[in-house]
């Protein structure tokens, strides 16, 4: 009898024990799910979701739908394109390239690809892996050329790389993530090993993993089992297709599911594929001439978390968005994979994190404000509350005087906004004089400087992971028309071969051209405009007649155009 009741006393004790871990659980996905409900509806799209915790899969989910016309559901099993979560792969393939000793990642390029020009300093393997090489964004020349992309194959765009006479900065001197790094990188797979990246990747990474339904998609026509159809949206609850005949490879172009990649995380920890040697490469920051070591490696961002070491990508071309974080001392990892272009997976991602590892955080989250309520404090007031007399002051437009960059700052409902890369993000004060950017992935500061009467408002800008700028408050030019009409004509690219037209009308320039950008071109100095993203500035001959204008846009400096 008193063998019986131990028995029976531990069989209940391990019972609770199960019910109550199963309780904890369920408490944590229906938190989860919470996260995802707005979209986990018949009528829209959504994602899926792989939680990954000490080897396994704890939860995986679909919410909202793969295709709306059929009215298919997402399942962990829908494959979807993952944008540049897909350049951790052709990393790969070159860590593996590497170990065997088909190339070296010193070797300059032009070894492999002799179309690319000789920029006086050779660019590496290295270069465009960790994005220093300087190379101008395809992806951001086409679209400049307002080509959309679809309309272009894997020639053309080696074509238009080819054609660049420049590079944005010397090779090793800055990191600029730059989408023709990782297309050449696919170009120079095939030429080593004969056979495509597609076919690489797949016989020495998909298959040894198991990956069945991943493969670069350099074949737009192939059919794809299980795929989600990615959508734009269009007003509340309003979507449209995203169709597109793209199928150039390397700067992204996988298509996977949440379960495939379960099978490339565990690779990180087991080194199926590859060995320790070439997971540890992986890991290798990319480190500039200067010697400064980037929080780049192989297509892996290295950074943290709330106090908790972070390694991860992110993703996105048109209807599709896509994030995979591990959290390697905890091996913890989250993959989520959308198919709308309004989803922001990355923010989804971090806040899963404070549910699931809640107990292991070392540092208090930040504000979590929404739009409607941007003035909301963080739970440790971090934030502050000033006087509207004090946020005012400092609304204005403000240069930098090197690169002439504007930081708009306007004060909307009773908060501070700044318009910086015609992107608007409110801020939250942290002291009179320094303000944090709310509902941004990377850390980012202003800090604004009273100088001598008569002399400029300064603002200091602070990025993580950038260097420090200073820029100078100052009243934009008022131009008469007829001063305007000067800067009219047609412009031609030698090196997009493409024609843009500057045309005066209702007394403000525009450039006119197929898919030309709506807003007009603003003066900031003397021959120096924005439009949207694009900084503008035209040259004058000694006659001070306008013979050609430069163009900035992001990953893209310094393009020329001369009047025709």
């Amino acid at each position: 009898m008193k063998k019986l009741f131990w028995i029976k006393t531990i069989f209940a004790a391990v019972f609770l024990l199960i019910f109550v871990s199963s309780a904890v659980a369920d408490e944590k996905t229906d938190k989860v799910d919470k996260l995802f409900a707005q979209w986990n509806k018949p009528d829209s799209p959504g994602c899926a979701l792989a939680i990954i915790q000490d080897g396994k899969i704890i939860y995986k989910q679909g919410y909202g739908m793969a295709n709306l016309e059929h009215s298919i559901p997402i399942s962990p099993k829908s494959v979807f394109y993952i944008g540049s979560v897909s350049k951790q792969f052709v990393a790969m393939c070159f860590a593996l390239l590497s170990k065997k000793e088909k190339l070296s990642l010193d070797d300059n390029i032009q070894k492999y690809i002799p179309e690319i020009p000789d920029y006086g300093t050779p660019i590496t393997i290295r270069h465009l892996i960790h994005h220093t090489s300087g190379l101008r964004d395809y992806l951001t020349l086409l679209g400049i050329a307002g080509i959309p992309f679809g309309y272009y194959h894997e020639e053309d765009v080696l074509e238009i790389i080819s054609r660049q006479k420049e590079l944005n900065f010397m090779p090793g001197d800055k990191y600029l993530y730059s989408n023709s790094g990782y297309f050449l990188l696919a170009v120079i797979v095939e030429r080593v090993s004969g056979i495509s990246l597609r076919k690489y990747a797949d016989k020495y990474i998909f298959k040894p993993l198991g990956m069945e339904n991943s493969h670069f998609h350099d074949d737009y026509m192939q059919l794809i089992k299980n795929r989600a159809s990615g959508y734009f949206q269009e007003g509340k609850g309003k979507y449209i297709n995203f169709i597109s005949t793209f199928d150039c490879v390397g700067s992204g172009g996988l298509f996977t599911s949440v379960e495939d990649l379960f099978l490339w995380d565990q690779n990180f920890y087991h080194h199926k594929v590859g060995g320790k040697d070439v997971m540890d490469l992986m890991f290798t920051r990319g480190r500039l001439n200067s010697g400064k070591e980037l929080d780049y490696a192989f297509a892996l961002s290295i950074g943290s978390y709330r106090g908790l070491k972070m390694v991860g990508h992110g993703g996105a071309l048109g209807g599709y968005r896509s994030t995979m974080s591990q959290f390697p001392e905890q091996k913890f990892s989250i993959i989520i994979l959308s198919n709308l272009s309004s989803f922001n997976p990355s923010s989804l991602s971090r806040k899963i994190v404070d549910i699931y590892l809640a107990g292991q955080i070392k540092e208090k989250a930040e504000a979590e404000a929404k739009p409607a309520d941007k003035a909301k404090l963080a739970e440790n007031q971090e934030y502050i509350t000033l006087p509207r007399k004090k946020l005012i002051e400092k609304v204005g437009t403000y240069i930098q005087p090197e690169t002439g960059e504007i930081i708009w700052i306007g004060f909307i409902r009773g908060k501070l906004r700044a318009r910086v890369s015609n992107q608007n993000i409110f801020l939250a004060t942290l002291s009179e004089t320094e303000f944090h950017f709310l509902d941004t992935s990377v850390k980012t500061v202003l800090k604004f400087e009273k100088q001598n009467k008569g002399r400029p408002l300064l603002l200091h800008f602070f990025r993580e992971g950038e260097e420090p700028e200073t820029y100078e408050s100052f009243k934009m030019p008022t131009v008469p028309p007829d001063k305007l009409k000067e800067y009219e004509g047609e412009y031609y690219s030698e090196e997009l071969q493409v024609t843009f037209r500057v045309r005066l009308k209702k007394d403000k320039l525009y450039f006119v051209h197929k898919n030309a950008p709506k807003s007009p071109l603003k003066m900031n100095l003397k021959d120096n405009f924005t439009s949207g993203n694009l900084k503008i500035h035209f040259f004058r001959n000694e006659d001070e007649e306008i013979v050609a204008f430069t163009l900035d846009a992001g990953r893209v400096k310094n393009l020329r155009f001369d009047k025709k």
